[in-house]
């Protein structure tokens, strides 16, 4: 890993990633440590290269502001590594109750060997229960993406979402078209990536989660 070096009164460090993409996701998190010290960067992105100037302007030098800054970067770099995971299963599951009502999604990022890396649900609002499985598996594809998995195996409960993913069922409801585009896009991102129907009850900790969001929610409208 390189260091930062001190040079006309400025700190500079260059970065390389894997492709642009990634480079981009961590410009995105400097950026918001950055605005939290209220003290922002010059940098040069091409590609998967990334240069950052740190520099105190007021004080035409470098100063603890800088160092400071330069540290949290590293921080960001050292999670961004650790959080990696090659190869994972992705469990995901939608619910709606009404059929359209209020909807939710969640999904299940684990290793291969079955430890959990991330668990995430969200609220959707008024949605029908495919339209909620199709959101809940484009969350857990871009976070997939972002965590730098490159082999994904998922895993849903909806045969019907399923089939139509590996071409066994034609795309019927015109509301579907669009999210259906959109994770066949995403999918194409990754070096591979499967599609299987599992029973609920394999498919129980993302399950449980859209279901304790809807009754959370619930609540809150009571």
């Amino acid at each position: 890993m390189s260091v930062w070096r001190e040079k006309n009164k400025e700190l500079y460090k260059k970065f390389k990633f894997k492709d642009f993409k990634e480079a981009f996701d961590f410009m995105t998190k400097v950026a918001a440590v950055a605005e939290i010290q209220n003290h922002h960067p010059r940098w040069q992105n091409q590609y998967n290269e990334l240069e950052i100037w740190l520099s105190t302007h007021s004080q035409s030098k470098v100063t603890d502001k800088d160092h400071k800054l330069a540290k949290a970067i590293d921080g960001l770099l050292k999670q961004s590594k650790s959080a990696k995971v090659d190869a994972a299963k992705l469990y995901t599951d939608g619910g709606s109750r009404g059929n359209p009502g209020p909807s939710a999604g969640a999904f299940l990022i684990c290793k291969m060997d079955g430890n959990v890396v991330e668990k995430s649900g969200f609220y959707i609002g008024i949605a029908t229960n495919n339209q909620a499985e199709y959101q809940a598996l484009l969350k857990g594809l871009n976070r997939s993406q972002t965590l730098g998995v490159r082999k994904l195996n998922v895993f849903m409960d909806s045969e019907l979402i399923v089939k139509q993913l590996n071409g066994v069922y034609k795309i019927k409801n015109k509301d579907l078209e669009p999210l259906y585009r959109q994770v066949k896009n995403l999918a194409a991102g990754f070096d591979e990536t499967s599609f299987t129907h599992v029973p609920r009850a394999l498919n129980k900790e993302a399950d449980t989660e859209v279901n304790r969001i809807l009754d959370q929610q619930g609540r809150k409208n009571a």
